[in-house]
């Protein structure tokens, strides 16, 4: 305080306050600030001030901490910058982010999150995040809980971009003709997107057919849907759908609720009122819009222009020169193109996915899936 007395008193009288600064080993800053405080309190103002916050935690009222906390029950595992959100929504003007995560900790309602990182690539794998919109949904089957004597499994449909849950629906089955209906109802309600994502389980996949092709998902591709799979053994490839699935074990299984209204209840709340952080704390009904892909139905069949056509029977085969070529059963009814890329060889196309390719002078055919080199998508046949 002596030496800051001191300083002052020069500081009063000098011509070269920089030079001064630098005598007392101090920045221009610090001298210009011990100056004023001379000026304006005398002595009195050189001695050293608390360094506590002007506002912290402990000055909130009581009923402002009690909303912060009420709020943090009502939704448990929302982070302090949510239930800040929320709050501001609620009530207007808030404090600091800061100030809500001190109010959680103190409180003991808050804890650290572990993060993953995905890495490699796997069949239909592209690693690729959605940047608009309907560019790609999610599809998975909550794992299943009882209660009430009644088993429930919904299926979750969610777009990447916006975070919207598309569809929280409590099906009978999860059959692929169940899930089918599911996704017609979705389809004429909010379009087509770009591409779905799931899992390598049935009914979205099957692990050991041709590019794990199920009638499902050849249907997807057949309205002109591209096919993003995550890598079998790899959950974070699907991660944010995944962190969606623990919300509702914490907030819908572990209270016993299973019927549809409970699910509905939740949808709506997380549509409408959870601010998402990687959304600037918008809700997904604020980002989300409908799909301009229209659903105009099922279409009979494919056409391939330039190509030659094969209609693929019921035993999963086309006929090709007198020789059979076996592609999917999944693929029954439908037909492929073949396109000469070189003398007798031809690649097989379904839609806008290469299955692979014919070699006619050995006879057989050979899949893309075991040829990840050859796996070329075909252009995009619905744009947005």
């Amino acid at each position: 305080m002596e030496q800051r007395i001191e300083f002052g008193l020069k500081a009063m009288k000098t011509l070269n306050f920089r030079a001064l600064c630098q005598e007392y080993g101090i920045s221009a800053k610090t001298g210009y600030k011990w100056k004023e405080r001379f000026l304006r309190d005398g002595f009195g103002g050189m001695a050293e001030r608390s360094r506590r916050p002007h506002a912290h935690a402990a000055q909130l009222s009581e009923e402002e901490l009690c909303e912060i906390v009420r709020l943090k029950l009502a939704h448990a595992h929302w982070g302090p910058r949510k239930i800040r959100e929320l709050y501001r929504r609620r009530h207007g003007e808030v404090a600091s982010e800061s100030t809500f995560k001190r109010v959680l900790e103190r409180a003991g309602l808050t804890q650290k999150r572990q993060r993953r990182r995905a890495q490699g690539t796997g069949r239909l794998w592209s690693g690729r995040e959605a940047t608009y919109p309907n560019d790609i949904w999610t599809v998975d089957f909550k794992g299943w809980w009882r209660s009430r004597g009644r088993r429930c499994e919904p299926l979750t449909v969610r777009d990447e971009h916006s975070r919207y849950i598309l569809e929280l629906r409590a099906l009978e089955d999860a059959r692929g003709q169940t899930v089918r209906r599911s996704f017609e109802r979705l389809f004429e309600r909010q379009g087509l997107p770009q591409a779905i994502r799931s899992d390598n389980g049935a009914p979205f996949a099957c692990i050991h057919g041709l590019l794990g092709l199920t009638r499902l998902s050849v249907w997807w591709v057949a309205l002109g849907i591209n096919l993003e799979r995550g890598r079998p053994g790899h959950p974070q490839d699907n991660g944010a759908h995944e962190r969606m699935h623990l919300d509702i074990s914490r907030e819908i299984e572990a209270l016993g609720e299973s019927g549809q209204e409970s699910l509905d209840l939740w949808r709506e709340s997380f549509n409408r009122e959870r601010p998402h952080e990687s959304l600037g704390l918008k809700t997904p009904a604020e980002v989300y819009r409908a799909s301009a892909c229209k659903y105009e139905g099922t279409p009979q069949d494919l056409d391939y222009p330039q190509m030659c056509a094969r209609r693929v029977d019921c035993c999963g085969t086309i006929k090709l020169d007198r020789h059979r070529y076996f592609l999917s059963h999944a693929l029954e009814g439908w037909s492929v193109g073949l396109k000469p890329i070189a003398p007798e060889l031809l690649e097989v196309w379904f839609g806008q996915l290469l299955l692979g390719h014919i070699d006619q002078s050995a006879s057989n055919f050979v899949r893309a899936d075991i040829c990840p080199n050859k796996t070329a998508k075909h252009p995009k046949m619905c744009k947005q």
